[in-house]
């Protein structure tokens, strides 16, 4: 689909080298890779696990590329082993995963022990392989009887999400440097509710901006359990971010830029750091004001440890003629096998922006980045310049940030592996690892082994 888009020559040598006065080159700072339970697992219908709407949504013609779906994925469930082993090949200092809601608990909130016992395993063998272990709690995955009863249009699933942390962080105390509560409610949200391009398949707006709030509300009420239950670990939340810019001057581009960032930033970020939703989010949205109650924004403030940030492009807009704004691609630029413009500045910005803003912005972890491409096993190898290049542009940024005086803890590589990737099915490769989903065998990318042999370095110095 996006074969014509302009792309960094793969040709020459790229290299995985962070300046000597990098952030990177502390041993403090933390360099991982991240998945997601329903993008790599499989195992849809073994050992008590439940359905999902994922499960449900790409089983629908036409809502996933080539009508694919999570049932194998990268059949991680069996092969966990292995992967933790791969991992620790890479010299990470850290791996960031999600645990599947519809895997540890049936529907009278009972839990599974089957479930359970997979994550517990899992994380003993990273731990005692010496990574840092990150777990997201909601990585998209809401179980599919939840859905049924209103999903997160429903208040109550912000309690049932409360009483699903407790059981984890109960379960799982001691084996989890840091917990993430969920990842991207903009995703859920926006994609999920408002324009029907990810599970559940709504289409309203209204329903959006009430998701939203319920998946916020969740998010405040699991913080205070999970610090009880696991008191050695930090807590946090993840939000994919995205930085908006327009070609011209005129106050109404500028306008658009503003909302465009308003809608895909403040509309979380407000919330969880000045206990307030932005009121101008209503005047892009006229009418879709959720219902609040006395009391929610205090639980949805309730101090983090750390903000995950997720990033991936930016999107250039101008205006509509209205109230909002339009998207206005640009031409002639770098993209990714997804469309996404390379514009690792954009990281730079957002972070130093945010620091700006929020006086009480809690240390950064880039919890996700990364960018796909149509990597091919060529002679036993995968030599992905265009990803070694991105990575380098960005943690550029990143360091930039830093020395702006951005409190930046580590950064996290999306992906481990290619996997499941939501809508896009499995065309669109954003592992460090290739993955042969007839064989499931992995390879390493040039990217993965430049990394590992940096980290290998680095550990060897300090």
């Amino acid at each position: 689909m996006f074969n014509d888009a302009p792309q960094s020559p793969n040709a020459g040598d790229q290299t995985f080298s962070p300046p000597a006065d990098s952030i990177l080159r502390r041993k403090d700072f933390l360099l991982g890779t991240a998945t997601a339970s329903y993008q790599i697992e499989g195992a849809i219908h073994e050992d008590g696990r439940l359905a999902s709407i994922w499960d449900t949504f790409s089983a629908i013609p036409g809502k996933v590329l080539n009508g694919d779906t999570g049932e194998v994925a990268c059949d991680h469930y069996h092969l966990w082993e292995a992967d933790v082993d791969l991992l620790a090949g890479l010299n990470v200092d850290g791996y960031r995963l999600s645990i599947a809601w519809p895997r540890v608990m049936d529907e009278k909130g009972q839990p599974n022990r089957k479930g359970i016992d997979f994550y517990k395993n899992l994380l003993d063998r990273l731990r005692a392989k010496g990574m840092k272990t990150f777990v997201t709690l909601y990585h998209w995955d809401l179980p599919q009887y939840l859905e049924d009863r209103g999903g997160w249009l429903n208040r109550d699933t912000a309690f049932r999400f409360a009483e699903y942390a407790d059981l984890m962080s109960r379960e799982l105390a001691g084996k989890v440097d840091a917990w993430m509560t969920l990842n991207e409610p903009w995703c859920s949200a926006y994609l999920g509710y408002a324009n029907g391009h990810h599970a559940p398949g709504l289409t309203n707006i209204r329903y959006a901006t009430q998701a939203m709030h319920h998946l916020l509300l969740g998010h405040g009420l699991a913080v205070p359990i999970l610090r009880k239950n696991d008191p050695a670990s930090q807590v946090g939340i993840v939000a994919n971010v995205g930085r908006g810019t327009a070609d011209s001057d005129s106050p109404a581009d500028q306008r658009a830029a503003y909302l465009f960032e308003l809608q895909h930033n403040n509309w979380i970020l407000d919330p969880l750091l000045k206990k307030q939703i932005p009121k101008e989010l209503f005047e892009l949205w006229p009418g879709a004001e959720p219902l609040v109650l006395e009391g929610d924004l205090d639980i949805i403030g309730a101090p983090l440890d750390f903000l995950g940030i997720n990033y991936y492009f930016r999107t250039n807009v101008k205006s509509d003629g209205a109230h909002g704004f339009v998207e206005a691609p640009p031409e002639g630029v770098e993209r990714t096998q997804m469309g996404w413009e390379v514009y690792p500045q954009g990281l730079q910005d957002l972070l130093i922006g945010f620091h700006k803003t929020y006086p009480n912005l809690p240390p950064i972890y880039i919890t996700e980045n990364g960018m796909a491409s149509d990597d091919e096993v060529i002679d036993g190898e995968v030599v992905d310049n265009q990803r070694l290049s991105f990575l380098n542009r960005h943690l550029a940024a990143l360091d930039a940030a830093a020395k702006a005086g951005v409190d930046i803890r580590g950064y996290f590589i999306w992906s481990l592996m290619d996997n499941f990737e939501w809508a896009f099915g499995y065309e669109r490769r954003f592992g460090i690892v290739h993955v042969d989903y007839q064989t499931q065998k992995r390879t390493l990318k040039r990217s993965a082994q430049l990394i590992a042999q940096f980290l290998a370095d680095r550990n060897k110095q300090s």
